[in-house]
């Protein structure tokens, strides 16, 4: 029979191609990787890997592909079983981007701790589509994402909607200037946006032009806290969901409500058919309860 341990230690192989790098990601030595592999051939009775240079044979592919689904279907198993036990020792992991979790999450996080000290709770800071991926693979119990795509495995439930704005003093200005050929710019206006490969470009690239701005470049940075501060710093306009805002009592600069914008949905993201426990339902609970409290 194979051992579970040794198709860990396979696929953790596989995915790191090299037995130091699998030996750290596992907290092993590098002989017990070794041992662990020869275990797993001789009890396969064939050759999973070339080792000079690394690269699995057609038989470890194959096993490979079987390991990643048993090993993903034990971790959900786990999970679930956690669940209906109503889970009361253990860690719960979190994924969320650091502006969801920031804005939403610390005061949920809080009485989630009094309430369930047996429970330890793990954040993983991560975009939406990172978020989903962790889910999907059971790396994570439950992910606060922005526009997600429904999509199998996964099950999406909103919590609100999502509105735009626009964070700088100039937008008006190079509106302006764009519609009359006697308001000369000093310089090219610039736009302060999250990365290209976001879900959140996907969805705001298309609604640009119904700004109506003149040739523009645009500044990308990797959170939404980094595009209100340079648009602060006036190095350009910032589009960000409006909730970021809430918090921020001290801006500077204009904000700009853009309602030609398409809103989008902020919720929670869970595998399809996953049982919650008592601890992640009354979380939830507390979450809504947040979003509540700051729309007031």
């Amino acid at each position: 029979m194979l051992d579970i341990h040794w198709l860990k230690t396979f696929v953790t192989l596989a995915e790191h191609k090299h037995f130091g790098k699998a030996a750290t990601a596992l907290h092993m030595t590098q002989p017990n990787v070794s041992l662990h592999i020869k275990q797993l051939e001789q009890s396969t009775r064939v050759k999973l890997i070339d080792r000079n240079p690394f690269r699995l044979t057609q038989a470890g592919f194959r096993l490979l592909e079987s390991s990643q689904k048993t090993l993903m279907e034990l971790q959900i198993c786990q999970a679930d079983l956690n669940a209906i036990n109503d889970l009361s020792q253990g860690t719960l992991t979190i994924a969320a981007s650091d502006i969801i979790s920031r804005l939403l999450l610390i005061q949920p996080f809080q009485l989630f701790k009094a309430e369930f000290p047996g429970i330890d709770f793990s954040l993983l800071n991560t975009t939406s589509s990172q978020a989903s991926e962790l889910v999907k693979n059971a790396e994570a119990d439950l992910g606060f994402v922005i526009a997600q795509k429904e999509s199998q495995p996964l099950h999406f439930t909103e919590l609100q909607q999502i509105k735009w704005c626009a964070i700088g003093d100039n937008l008006k200005q190079w509106q302006q200037a764009n519609l009359s050929v006697d308001t000369p710019l000093a310089e090219q206006p610039t736009l302060i946006l999250l990365g290209h490969d976001t879900r959140t470009r996907e969805l705001l690239d298309p609604a640009l032009p119904s700004l109506n701005l003149p040739n523009y470049r645009i500044m990308e940075v990797g959170s939404v806290d980094a595009q209100i501060d340079w648009a602060e710093a006036g190095f350009g306009v910032a589009i960000v969901p409006e909730f970021s805002v809430y918090t921020k009592a001290n801006l500077t600069t204009k904000v700009t409500p853009l309602p030609q914008f398409p809103t989008t949905s902020l919720g929670y993201i869970v595998r399809q058919n996953q049982i919650l426990s008592k601890a992640i339902k009354q979380l939830l609970y507390w979450v809504n309860q947040e979003i509540i409290r700051s729309q007031r």
